[in-house]
């Protein structure tokens, strides 16, 4: 295995980890809702239906990267398309901090990871490409 090779083993083992959050955490709150979160369990129907809703949104994001782990050097368009979405959530997320206040520290570890991980998989999805042309 040559080291090109190797790294992009690295950043595709690096993406199906980070899938399993959206996987997850998305699973739970189609299913659940917003009490799983320690909330109370009665919350208004229309906050529980845009709360599972966005949930879905993103466990389909989940979905949508692992498809992007095989042939990872080849799928940079839909890797950017769905980093870029990541980012953008990331940055109303920021936004609700700077207007409402600080969210949970899950909440504040997601943000870490829509404004600075993601990104940083982004380059590094670039960077294997550029490799493999």
């Amino acid at each position: 295995m040559t080291g090109r090779d190797a790294e992009r083993r690295g950043l595709q083992a690096i993406v199906a980890i980070a899938c399993l959050v959206p996987l997850t955490i998305g699973g739970i709150s189609v299913m659940e809702g917003p009490g799983w979160l320690g909330h109370p369990q009665v919350v208004p129907s229309d906050l529980d239906s845009q709360f599972r809703y966005v949930s879905g949104i993103f466990l389909g994001l989940g979905l949508a990267f692992v498809t992007c782990i095989p042939a990872i050097e080849r799928k940079g368009a839909r890797f950017r398309l769905l980093g870029l979405l990541v980012v953008a959530g990331g940055l109303a997320r920021a936004l609700s901090w700077a207007t409402v206040g600080a969210p949970s520290t899950g909440h504040q570890l997601g943000l870490a990871m829509e404004l600075g991980v993601v990104p940083l998989l982004m380059l590094w999805q670039a960077r294997i490409a550029r490799g493999y042309r």
